[in-house]
């Protein structure tokens, strides 16, 4: 099952097209996504739509929680040493922005960082490890944009400002069920600008998985249906390269993510 939002409607993706969701208050899609399952298997009335028409598959989540350094490789880029447990910070709704869209780059140096995120489904405390898959219901495709002369500017740094500005928190295009992807542990992610690969690894080599990743943040948050987990990104951000390379106006970046999907952005100077 792929649920996505479509000119501010809950719809099913399907081949053929997208099929309205019964209507119900978009905060309801969670409680009820067993029934939206089984109703999916047999929905019909699907109608062609513009995929780039699609906005944010949960629209207004309550939280939203990003992860530092959970690839090796990325570790290595930044120059740290591997770390003993999850670095979390967050991420404000409010930089919540859909598949296909034209984000705005304040002043400074904008980066990419695909990322592959969770999607919590029912709420959730204190959760073993080996069951840290049960409360996430699906996943979707995401980017952590982020401005690092913000980020890195102070001592120590803090990263949510940095990356909250309107735009930087790109997901979709739709919310995948777990039942709809092969192998969950284990999928490709691969980040491209202008053509060029720039990131490219498997979330099978994450250094803390998700049910890690859910069963320590509920050590301390309780998570709530449609919380996101941005869990990471591998190697080959912008900052890290010689020369750095950042976003500038007219760029295409497309995130892809397994059989998850793929996100396509387009980039403009702000305006003041």
């Amino acid at each position: 099952m792929r649920i996505a939002q479509l000119d501010d409607r809950t719809v099913l993706l399907t081949d053929e097209g997208a099929i309205d969701v019964p209507a119900e208050p978009a905060a309801d899609l969670f409680a009820r996504w067993d029934d939206l399952r089984e109703w999916s298997t047999s929905a019909t009335g699907a109608r062609p739509y513009d995929p780039a028409a699609l906005q944010a598959p949960v629209p207004a989540p309550r939280q939203i929680f990003a992860v530092a350094l959970n690839y090796r490789p990325h570790t290595a880029e930044a120059g740290y040493e591997e770390p003993d447990a999850p670095l979390v910070f967050t991420k404000f709704p409010t930089c919540l922005t859909g598949p296909h869209t034209t984000v705005d780059l304040p002043p400074g140096n904008v980066d990419w960082e695909l990322e592959l995120v969770a999607v919590i489904g029912h709420e959730a405390r204190r959760v073993p490890v080996e069951k840290g898959w049960d409360p996430v219901v699906a996943l979707t495709v995401g980017q952590d944009l982020s401005e690092r002369l913000a980020q890195l500017a102070g001592r120590p740094a803090q990263f949510s400002l940095a990356k909250s500005h309107p735009g930087f928190g790109p997901i979709g295009p739709a919310l995948v069920s777990l039942d709809e992807i092969e192998d969950r542990d284990d999928l490709e992610l691969t980040c491209e600008l202008n053509g060029e690969t720039v990131q490219h690894d498997r979330t099978g080599n994450m250094i803390f998985p998700i049910p890690r990743l859910v069963s320590y943040l509920s050590e301390f948050c309780t998570l709530l249906p449609g919380d996101l987990v941005f869990t990471g990104t591998p190697a080959g951000v912008g900052n890290r390269r010689t020369p750095q390379r950042f976003l500038t106006p007219d760029d295409e970046l497309v995130s892809r993510i397994g059989s998850v999907g793929e996100m396509r952005h387009r980039f403009r100077k702000a305006t003041p």
